[in-house]
């Protein structure tokens, strides 16, 4: 995630202080991951340097100034065109389990047992992600929603490659 981009679009309805973005953004997208103050405050600055947004206002308190940033004419189109910019799809198991099992047939291991402890963990996310999401608000079951498909992807993935395995073993080990 583009910490910059979300902090800009966050910045679209109107001027914050640093403290008021974390709390936006750990309120809207930090569940598992919150922002450290320092996070802010540094992608500020940077955003900032780079004309993006600018400083709104400075007010003195009992402890260090505190600025409220808005965004530029600058930052909009920036976000405008960060937002439409599709994603690169990212597979999610890459290469490193293929890995692993490939390496398993060679050095002759178990394959089919370390695809089944592979399968056991995966199952026991998609159980917690489960709960998360029949407890949570419609973000949280959203964002589960997302990560429960893609290891449904990865199970069905498992489960293929388990049924192939005496096949790879064959072309890995000629």
């Amino acid at each position: 995630m583009s910490i910059g981009h979300t902090l800009l679009g966050l910045l679209e309805s109107g001027p914050r202080h640093g403290y008021d973005l974390k709390r936006a953004f750990d309120e809207h997208f930090g569940h598992d991951r919150p922002l450290h103050y320092g996070q802010v405050y540094s992608t500020m600055s940077r955003l900032l340097k780079n004309g993006l947004v600018e400083v709104d206002s400075v007010e003195a308190g009992a402890g260090p100034e505190r600025k409220r940033y808005a965004i530029t004419d600058a930052g909009v189109t920036d976000v405008a065109q960060w937002l439409g910019r599709p994603e690169k799809p990212e597979p999610y198991l890459q290469s490193t389990l293929y890995t692993k099992v490939v390496l398993a047939l060679m050095t002759e291991r178990d394959a089919a047992e370390l695809l089944d402890t592979q399968r056991a963990e995966h199952l026991r996310l998609m159980r917690g992600l489960t709960e998360r999401k029949r407890k949570g608000d419609l973000a949280d079951q959203l964002i589960c929603d997302h990560a429960l498909f893609h290891l449904e992807a990865d199970l069905r993935w498992l489960e293929l490659t388990a049924a192939r395995l005496d096949r790879l073993a064959d072309s890995v080990r000629e």
